[in-house]
């Protein structure tokens, strides 16, 4: 069986490789860095080095033939995938088995606290959603023309060790009061690692899933456990209106794009439990492991 090659093997591609070699699979872990390479060795996980901002080096990397799950995100700034691009060139001269790319469910925009199958339509709203759906339009075309099946993940906020918002919660930056907190969305690192090998082998051609743990915590709620599970005094709360003054504006683009994800479908179809259903038992977990170092 060939490899399945990772592309941008940062910490979910990193679960990944470990689920797959775990299942006895081989992997192929694509990354720019030098020192992400030696992470990855250091796990005996096989590597190529290659930046797909470079043209010259993303030719060397070995797709034909072989699955991919492609985890590389848009370089900012603008509202195009340049990476996507110089990938796909790649792929048209030694078409890989399969693919699985990891977008955002912020292609669907705001919706005001609606709910959000893969049937709505993609309404994108922030520079960073336009490259994802760029993205998502690029890969649909080369499907078309190159008959390689695409599968496309639609993916929420990520949370997990090395993620937690523990500094955040210990500079006391304060959080929308819990009444006026928008729904929102996320799924544990581990759990969408999960997802991605599942598409890779269950999906079909032209499939896309929305990804979440259904639990629909707002972002406040989720912070609160986080300080609770981890012992520290819950940060302050500010009205809504107010938000602006004390919270960044990458956070806020979030927080203002309020939508419930529904993700029943890709569970039902991928034939996937998740670990962490809720954000409890997740951050349990995570702090657990971030403890261990």
């Amino acid at each position: 069986m060939e490899p399945v090659v990772i592309i941008g093997c940062g910490d979910v591609g990193l679960r990944a490789a470990r689920q797959l070699m775990a299942q006895g699979r081989d992997v192929l872990a694509v990354v720019r860095s030098t020192e992400r390479v030696q992470k990855l060795e250091a796990e005996g996980i096989p590597v190529h080095q290659a930046d797909l901002d470079i043209p010259a080096q993303a030719a060397t990397i070995p797709v034909a033939g072989r699955p991919v799950i492609y985890l590389a995100q848009p370089p900012d700034p603008g509202i195009s995938d340049p990476r996507i691009v110089v990938f796909l060139a790649v792929c048209a001269t030694q078409p890989p088995a399969r693919m699985v790319y990891v977008s955002t469910t912020g292609v669907y925009g705001d919706q005001r606290g609606a709910e959000v199958t893969e049937q709505t339509p993609t309404a994108p709203q922030t520079d960073r959603a336009r490259r994802r759906m760029d993205a998502e339009n690029q890969l649909r075309a080369f499907m078309t023309e190159q008959d390689t099946p695409v599968v496309i993940l639609r993916v929420p906020g990520i949370y997990g060790p090395g993620r937690m918002p523990l500094e955040r919660i210990r500079k006391r930056t304060p959080v929308i009061c819990p009444e006026q907190a928008p729904p929102g969305n996320r799924i544990h690192a581990e759990d969408l690692a999960s997802l991605c090998i599942a598409a890779l082998d269950r999906g079909a051609a032209g499939d896309i899933f929305n990804v979440g743990d259904g639990q629909h915590a707002s972002m406040t709620d989720f912070i609160y456990t986080v300080a609770d599970l981890a012992g520290l005094p819950r940060p302050p709360c500010v009205p809504l209106a107010e938000a602006d003054q004390h919270i960044s504006p990458a956070m806020m683009s979030f927080i203002r794009e309020s939508r419930i994800i529904k993700a029943e479908k890709g569970l039902e179809v991928l034939g996937v439990q998740l670990r962490y259903p809720d954000i409890e038992s997740g951050i349990r977990d995570a702090l657990r492991e971030e403890d261990r170092g």
